[in-house]
């Protein structure tokens, strides 16, 4: 025999929706009252990070079309699928920028260019920048291949390599950055950081045939300066030993509190080098190590020096 009875009726809990909208609000309008943000309807006021990640993605298809564009791209049609890509994405940009710079106006209002004439400055000169970059990431691309044995082919490691995606990422994101766009531009690290497991801040300033190799855990902070051909494996740390403040306790920005390390520097994995220290040319740091001094040309830095207590301004070999 069949159940004749009908199924009983589920009831949907009752969540209270309109209360907690309301309660969000409340606390929405407090924030924006703690620091004087108008409370009046209007449209958005900062950046999109999704609007960034399609232009990220459009960005990176235009510079490698045949390897980072759409799947079905033949080269006759190659320069016609950049230039309405670009078209595209430099307009999205231009939105992105306004954004930011209305939002500067607001907090910090002047009496010089408008943002808006200089929204358009930024997009133009940074459109004006891609084929410098893509030939800095093309002597990345080439440094990766010839610094690791098991890559086959500079197109493997421009598909694969997480070292060389963050390459690309912070390429744009510098270019964003000297350029004004600052917000922007850490939006752009921040992407991918997630996407590489590589942290770069976008103020970092590296030089031409740079190789992350594995990548995961890199830290590189903001005033780093880094020469050519240099090359670091995973879990390195290019960081800041202290944060200087000023007589209120408020910890000073801007200042120069990261590493430089010259062309043709190696640091193995797990390395951390700290403050404004300078690792001269052609040093190798070993993997482990701490460095908070310099470290003279062409010294080889590893445990055991360290241990024996060296004096790292004058070259060693372990």
């Amino acid at each position: 025999m069949t159940n004749s009875n009908p199924p009983s009726k589920v009831k949907s809990p009752l969540f209270e929706i309109s209360h907690i909208v309301e309660e969000l609000a409340a606390v929405r309008k407090h924030w924006r009252h703690m620091h004087h943000r108008s409370t009046e309807p209007g449209g958005r006021e900062l950046p999109s990070p999704d609007a960034l990640k399609k232009i990220m993605s459009d960005l990176r298809a235009v510079l490698f079309p045949m390897r980072l564009g759409p799947p079905e791209l033949r080269q006759e049609t190659e320069n016609f699928f950049v230039g309405h890509t670009l078209d595209a994405v430099l307009h999205s940009l231009l939105t992105q920028v306004r954004l930011e710079l209305s939002y500067v106006e607001r907090s910090h209002p002047t009496d010089g260019i408008s943002f808006e004439d200089q929204s358009f400055k930024i997009v133009r000169d940074f459109s004006q920048s891609l084929p410098n970059l893509r030939s800095l990431l093309d002597s990345d691309v080439i440094a990766a291949y010839r610094g690791d044995p098991a890559a086959r082919s500079v197109d493997e490691v421009l598909l694969c390599y997480p070292g060389v995606q963050a390459m690309i990422y912070h390429r744009i994101a510098h270019q964003l950055y000297v350029l004004g766009a600052t917000l922007l531009a850490r939006i752009v690290s921040e992407i991918s950081h997630a996407e590489t497991g590589i942290d770069i801040h976008p103020g970092a300033q590296i030089g031409s045939g740079f190789f992350i190799d594995h990548g995961t855990g890199v830290v590189i902070g903001e005033t780093t300066i880094i020469g050519k051909r240099v090359r670091i494996y995973q879990a390195v740390t290019l960081g800041s030993k202290t944060f200087p403040t000023d007589g209120d306790g408020e910890v000073q920005k801007g200042i120069a509190r990261h590493p430089i390390v010259e062309d043709d520097v190696v640091i193995y994995a797990g390395a951390t080098v700290l403050g404004r220290v300078t690792i001269g040319q052609g040093a190798v740091i070993g993997g482990n190590v701490w460095i908070t001094s310099n470290v003279a040309p062409g010294s080889h830095v590893s445990q055991a020096t360290l241990r024996k207590g060296v004096n790292l301004n004058e070259p060693v070999l372990s």
